[in-house]
């Protein structure tokens, strides 16, 4: 992404998004930008951030103008879009359960090896990891609406002591506005797209309206902002079955319709109908209120409510004489039989309201000491989801079905933060030091409904699991500038970890009910990293950092797929264990940054779900389970310039190869030793990003952008080779365009296109094909 730097280096033009003096030591006012120097990332900001003072680690940012300018955003996560590395798996526009974030040695299946936080509030759900058992764990990005953002930046790797394990893959922290005078803005926009996949050939579109409002009045600061989005997806999923070769059961429907394909090993099968189709009106609110005790101390209190009202719908692709759709019984394909059962396409409603506060004092002196106190709560208030147990058409009308009920989940923080500077602001060292408290509770009741399932209370019970985890940490870190063109950042993070309160429950007096007895386990994460000024454009920078990340609630107990739950759970899971380097040279081209980093990562005990041989049970059994070893070594290559070749032309992009594979590995998929050797589920070997934008005159500006990935796999034994099919994971290439022009000083309007070359790709599902948008906005 673009980069700015200070007066002490180059000064870039157009927006900016951090500074990067590679020179000299330069500080940055309370609200700017940080400031890099010799390979070190200072922060300075007086606003609530996740970021410590001393960052010694790879960081890559985007502004609000930025945004504006290049990317159709309509969902927060869009601002990584182009991000060198990343990927966020955005199935459609307002995807709220599925859009994980990827990094260089972590796939979309593993949602806990990333940190996601909004004004220092954490956003990523460690409740669980990836999806499961009918829920997910993806971040909470709907707590952030494009329009409130005011930049992000993206750490990499686990070389800050002030973040947690989980924080192996990258760090998110998002810094929203603030204002200090009166301003509001506007936003309408729309979208569509026409997907024609299989049998299913049809238009999705949807829109989406923000307005915000802020002020400072003397000591007082205040924010708000709504937001609605209403969005009609594309199928995800699709009924499938195999390629019969019975003769049809007498009295069978004859149907025709079904499409022949071949699955993700290429074994042939039959698509029969659309799953999935997500309608989802969301709700976003979010109010800011700061407070100056004085210059240097502020108050700041968050308070954020996210909903949605969502319908899942499915089509048949099936059609008898009449030419009328079917959804059930036994059918004849081709004079062959197929039993359809009552759910293969399924329908639900999901009703979803969570709530967030944030609460932070701190105190920004610049001098000897500084400190900072925090708080956060994230609740669950109503999360619901309601499935029909019956066919198509009739279940629209109501019958049996179950409820899924997680009101009362969710996680708080609390953050103790000190900073020492022994010599002064510009002293030879500045220590970051901190306590954190995460604590995490999860249940999932899921019921049998009484009467409808579209409006009915629980009945009996299906399953009911649940427990806690808590964290806490100690942490310190020192950057040291021990001579003159040479920095170091030296720290350690001690950390205690307990699970507690598990249980598995399918009913009173089910025998495969159980408590599980409370754990704890402790760990210690050194880190290091050290900078040599190499010349007066170019600096060298080697990291290494050891990340621990525990195993999650959801992990550990929240496995229901069959009665036999001491089978499935396993409450003695270890937790993840990486050592993680980085060797960088980044070098000041004059118009712009060119960046190339080595890094690998080796990981103990990774944490997947796998099938192995259970003795006690006496039969291959599925279930989340340690990976022995697992091994990525790469390459990164990253540029960013402004004014590139000619004025008003802005070039970025990057190339990551990485070569992960697994190492050791008890578990298997089919066979014993299967999984050894082969790649890590969706870590691509080559990733590649690309962005141009040129501003034709200051009111007018195009951008191109492009995104490939190569051939990567979503089972651990890499034998799913077709990755152009349902439940795939497949390469893509894709562009996008936008033309962006400020009509005036409050009105400006754009139109975009993402995947303006309409092309089809997955990973597991169907990602959207090509999407035409159009925005108004305004501001004051």
């Amino acid at each position: 992404m673009n980069l700015s730097r200070t007066p002490c280096a180059l000064a870039w033009r157009g927006a900016t998004a951090l500074a990067f003096p590679l020179a000299a030591f330069a500080q940055a006012p309370a609200a700017e930008s940080p400031v890099k120097s010799l390979g070190v990332v200072t922060v300075n900001s007086g606003q609530p951030t996740s970021l410590p003072t001393q960052i010694p680690t790879t960081i890559e940012g985007i502004t609000r103008e930025q945004i504006a300018q290049t990317i159709n955003a309509t969902d927060s996560e869009d601002a990584l879009k182009y991000f060198p590395s990343l990927l966020v798996r955005k199935r459609y526009i307002g995807d709220y359960n599925h859009a994980i974030l990827s990094s260089r040695a972590s796939g979309t299946g593993n949602s806990a090896r990333s940190a996601v936080y909004a004004d220092g509030i954490l956003l990523s759900n460690y409740l669980g990891n990836g999806i499961a058992n009918g829920t997910n764990f993806a971040p909470r990005w709907g707590l952030v609406s494009p329009e409130e953002i005011e930049r992000v930046d993206v750490l990499y790797g686990p070389f800050s002591a002030a973040y947690p394990g989980n924080s192996v893959g990258a760090v998110v922290d998002y810094v929203t506005r603030m204002p200090t005078q009166l301003e509001a803005h506007a936003k309408l926009s729309g979208f569509t797209q026409n997907f024609k996949l299989y049998g299913t050939d049809s238009s999705f579109s949807g829109s989406q309206a923000s307005a915000s409002l802020g002020n400072r009045n003397g000591d007082w600061s205040w924010f708000v902002n709504v937001n609605r989005t209403k969005s009609a997806g594309q199928p995800l999923t699709f009924a499938t079955s195999p390629v019969s070769t019975t003769a049809a059961a007498p009295g069978a429907q004859a149907v025709t319709g079904a499409v022949p394909g071949l699955n993700t090993r290429n074994v042939p099968w039959l698509l029969l109908g659309g799953a999935t189709q997500y309608d989802t009106t969301q709700e976003h609110a979010k109010l800011k209120v700061a407070y100056d005790f004085s210059p240097t101390i502020r108050a700041s209190y968050t308070l954020g409510y996210w909903s949605t009202d969502t319908q899942n719908r499915s089509e048949s692709y099936l059609r008898n004489a009449a030419g009328a759709p079917v959804y059930s019984g036994n059918v004849s394909i081709d004079g062959r039989g197929y039993a359809l059962a009552p759910t293969l396409f399924g329908v639900s409603n999901e009703t979803l309201e969570h709530v967030m506060h944030g609460l932070s004092v701190k105190s920004n002196t610049q001098g000897v000491w500084d400190w900072e106190v925090a708080a956060s709560l994230y609740d669950y208030q109503k999360d619901q989801a309601r499935a029909a147990g019956t066919a198509l058409p009739g279940a629209l009308n109501g019958g049996a079905g179950t409820l899924q009920d997680q009101d009362g989940t969710g996680w708080n923080t609390l953050a103790l933060k000190g900073i020492w500077r022994p010599e002064g602001i510009k002293g030879a060292h500045i220590v970051d030091f901190g306590f954190q408290q995460d604590s995490y509770k999860l249940r999932i009741l899921k019921s049998n409904t009484v009467g409808s399932w579209l409006t009915g209370g629980a009945g009996t019970v299906v399953s009911d699991v649940g427990g806690k985890t808590q964290l806490r940490s100690l942490y310190a870190q020192d950057a040291w500038s021990f001579a003159p063109k040479w920095k170091t950042v030296l720290g350690a993070r001690v950390e205690n970890w307990t699970a507690s309160s598990g249980f598995t429950n399918f009913g009173p007096g089910n025998a495969a009910n159980t408590n599980y007895a409370s754990r704890s386990d402790s760990a210690v994460s050194p880190k290091g990293a050290l900078s040599y000024q190499w010349s007066a454009d170019t600096v060298l920078k080697a990291s290494v950092g050891r990340a621990v990340r525990f195993p999650t609630v959801g992990e550990l107990y929240g496995a229901t797929a069959t009665v036999n739950s001491q089978y499935i759970n396993d409450p003695n899971l270890k937790p993840e264990k990486s050592w993680t380097t980085e060797l960088t040279a980044e070098k000041d081209l004059g118009s712009g940054i060119l960046r190339f980093t080595f890094f690998a990562e080796n990981t103990r005990d990774a944490l997947y779900s796998q099938q192995t041989f259970d003795a006690a049970a006496n039969t291959n059994i599925s279930r989340v389970q340690n990976v022995g070893r697992i091994a990525t070594q790469g390459v990164e290559v990253a540029y960013s310039g402004n004014d590139v070749f000619q004025k008003g032309l802005d070039l970025s992009g990057s190339v990551t190869y990485a070569d992960s594979r697994i190492k050791e590995n008890k578990g298997f998929v089919l066979v014993a030793g299967d999984t050894v050797g082969k790649y890590q589920p969706r870590v691509p070997v080559w990733r590649a990003t690309a962005l141009a934008t040129y501003r034709f005159t200051p009111q007018l500006s195009g951008t191109f952008a492009a995104r490939y990935s190569g051939n990567q796999y979503s089972s651990l034994d890499n034998a799913d080779v077709n990755g152009f099919a349902y439940q795939g994971t497949s390469k893509y290439f894709t562009t996008d365009v936008r033309v962006r022009y400020q009509v005036n000083k409050q009105w400006s309007a754009a139109v975009g296109i993402d995947n303006l070359n309409n092309y089809q790709y997955w990973n597991f599902h169907p990602y959207p094909q090509r999407t035409f948008m159009a925005e108004l906005n305004f501001s004051l």
